[in-house]
């Protein structure tokens, strides 16, 4: 079933963004990242083309931009930056084109991981001498888990995709820090990964951007791709145990907190908390199908009944929607219709049909009756924020409304970055 006026707003989304030597200017920081940049770009127009809604010319002319310089890798790049950014959009197009980027995208791979390599030699260090990690060595965005995803899909039964595997199972261990036990993904920063008073001793960060909730996901596809290692189940059960413990109640449902602190830890309590946002990237709806998907692996027909309830429960809940101010696809009502949509194909026939139910109400939230399209676009493209790009910006919301808007699931594999598929 088609619903509009969301897809014309897609369409007028990728209109504004047809070519880059018109669309918005690209700061030269941005040229190579995929939350703001031509490679997130790029991935509105691969799906549509794909979807027979608009030409391959207009994906090759982002994916041209978006390597109109050399591309960075080593160091200085990460999953969402650079040549393994870039790499994520170049094989959503050769997926489905044979032939064509094979060369330029085998190359990426050894680069990719050379870099993965080195990764985990510094985080195997680094455990072995007890140290806490930071979050950007193993968070989605930025870390080994968000080099998983790309690598998952790429190989899922290569020797690098099992190290990777194996160094999430370590991170779940417990380790003893100046005198108590932490959980492994413990660090002494905050959430933003700077040193943070509010934050003394530093944090467990439950999101999937940024926390443990990653790598929850990172395992339970992995095991569905039938990839599994040493201790693979038992760490899904470890981050499991974790969310339960720290589940709360709202009165609805039940949410998770995006962290804890140090304080909550040593009480066993979490301290009183406005309720927030239910994002991809923080809170319920991201943490709800990241257990989804573990309990898919682990056979856990009542903990996957109960993340889908949950998701429901925080979707009709008129105080967690309220907390939702924008549309795009990180933390917004976009993003919110796309992972609803991403659980139902995989729900448990007692939720599907509640799950496909409150599709159309955020349909209705990102596009409300009287939305004039070309209006609309025109602020999400060209005003100072969100801008065009993928995570928060136009491109992204265009994309994550594409699928629920035709009833049909994406056709490339554009959101396995955000590992929510």
């Amino acid at each position: 079933m088609i619903v509009h006026p969301t897809l014309d707003l897609v369409e007028a989304v990728a209109s504004q963004l047809a070519d880059p030597d018109t669309a918005p200017r690209t700061p030269r920081e941005h040229r190579q990242h995929l939350a703001y940049g031509p490679p997130g770009i790029a991935l509105l127009h691969i799906e549509r083309a794909l979807n027979g809604l608009g030409p391959w010319r207009r994906a090759h002319d982002w994916l041209a931009a978006a390597s109109h310089e050399p591309l960075t890798s080593g160091p200085d790049s990460h999953p969402f930056y650079g040549t393994p950014a870039f790499a994520h959009a170049l094989a959503c197009a050769a997926d489905h084109l044979p032939g064509s980027y094979q060369h330029a995208l085998n190359a990426m791979d050894r680069q990719i991981e050379a870099d993965v390599r080195r990764r985990l030699d510094a985080a195997h260090h680094r455990i072995d001498a007890g140290r806490l990690p930071q979050l950007a060595e193993f968070d989605t965005i930025r870390g080994l888990t968000g080099y998983g995803a790309y690598l998952l899909r790429r190989n899922p039964g290569s020797p690098t995709v099992r190290a990777v595997l194996d160094y999430c199972v370590r991170l779940t261990e417990p380790i003893a820090h100046h005198g108590e036990t932490l959980p492994g993904w413990w660090t002494e920063t905050g959430p933003s990964g700077d040193p943070d008073k509010r934050f003394p001793g530093g944090h467990a960060n439950t999101g999937v951007a940024h926390g443990i909730g990653g790598v929850l996901a990172l395992l339970a596809l992995a095991a569905r791709h039938g990839t599994i290692t040493d201790g693979h189940h038992g760490a899904l059960r470890t981050i499991l145990a974790w969310l339960d413990r720290w589940q709360e109640e709202t009165g609805r449902g039940p949410a998770w907190p995006y962290w804890i602190s140090r304080g909550e830890l040593r009480t066993g309590r979490p301290a009183p908390r406005v309720l927030r946002r239910p994002s991809w990237c923080y809170g319920t709806a991201g943490l709800a199908r990241a257990q989804q998907l573990a309990a898919l692996a682990l056979g856990h027909v009542v903990r996957q009944i109960d993340a889908e309830n949950a998701l429901v429960a925080a979707l009709t809940d008129a105080d967690q929607l309220g907390a939702t101010t924008d549309n795009g696809l990180c933390h917004g009502f976009a993003g919110l219709t796309h992972i609803t949509a991403r659980m139902a194909e995989d729900a448990h026939p007692s939720t599907e049909g509640r799950l496909r139910a409150v599709i159309p109400a955020l349909l209705a939230a990102a596009t409300p009756p009287g939305t004039d399209p070309e209006l609309t676009a025109t602020a999400l493209v060209r005003g100072e924020a969100p801008g065009p790009g993928l995570l928060d910006g136009a491109a992204g919301t265009a994309l994550a409304l594409l699928a629920p808007s035709t009833a049909a699931p994406p056709r490339s594999a554009w959101d396995a970055c955000l590992l929510i598929a």
